[in-house]
């Protein structure tokens, strides 16, 4: 099949799309913060998903400040902790390889944009054997700002050199829905809660990957640039 006209990119985030990294995140930022003084829900830990892990470390230091090491320090002690995770127990999500070969029948050029770092994500495109599929590989940690701000999607069309309106975003954080739509990008949300209003501002909202199928294309297709809020 042909790609479709629209279309000539597909960008994708990582953790908690491509693999089920959000818990052992939380589990990391609970148990390392913990140790640090800062005692965090899985709530809590939910409200800066999406984020860069150096804000997130300065984000909770800002409320409440703990003595002993910096927030840059703590944020690498997260980093290694979800690192070692991720070897242990890191599964891809459903669907994820499926939805990467379905975007390479269309002839979409493929791009990994992330807020992780990119020894990390290096890291879990090699834990689940997706070497070479893409194109490009982009983390926000060399942006001036991490998700929402769109910087990190800009850099991944600008390094393919796709127009920004011709790329999809794959996301499955609020923070990065909205980064996609502030880069002029069409925006597919996989949440993980599906509550959250962010997630009417994407073009479409499926349950798993599992749901990518030709009605979903023809629905970006025909959705305006600003989505249409409707959800599934």
């Amino acid at each position: 099949m042909s790609a479709p006209a629209r279309f000539e990119a597909a960008l994708f985030d990582m953790d908690g799309l491509l693999v089920d990294s959000e818990p052992l995140w939380r589990a990391a930022e609970i148990d390392v913060f913990g140790r640090h003084g800062l005692v965090l829900t899985e709530e809590q830990c939910r409200s800066t998903q999406g984020m860069v892990i150096v804000e997130v470390a300065h984000h909770w230091y800002a409320r409440a400040p703990w003595s002993g090491s910096s927030p840059d320090e703590v944020a690498l002690e997260v980093l290694d902790a979800v690192g070692l995770l991720v070897d242990e127990r890191g599964a891809p999500m459903p669907g994820a390889v499926e939805a990467l070969a379905a975007c390479r029948d269309r002839g979409l050029r493929l791009a990994l944009a992330s807020s992780s770092p990119v020894w990390l994500i290096d890291r879990v495109v090699a834990h689940l054997g997706l070497e070479g599929v893409f194109e490009v590989r982009c983390s926000a940690e060399h942006e001036a700002a991490g998700k929402p701000d769109p910087a990190v999607f800009l850099t991944a069309a600008r390094t393919l050199g796709v127009a920004p309106a011709r790329c999809v975003v794959f996301e499955d954080a609020p923070a990065g829905v909205r980064a996609a739509k502030a880069a002029g990008m069409s925006c597919v949300a996989v949440p993980e809660r599906p509550h959250d209003p962010v997630f009417g501002e994407a073009d479409v909202v499926l349950g798993t990957l599992e749901d990518l199928d030709d009605a979903v294309w023809a629905r970006l297709e025909g959705s305006p640039a600003g989505g249409d809020g409707q959800g599934r």
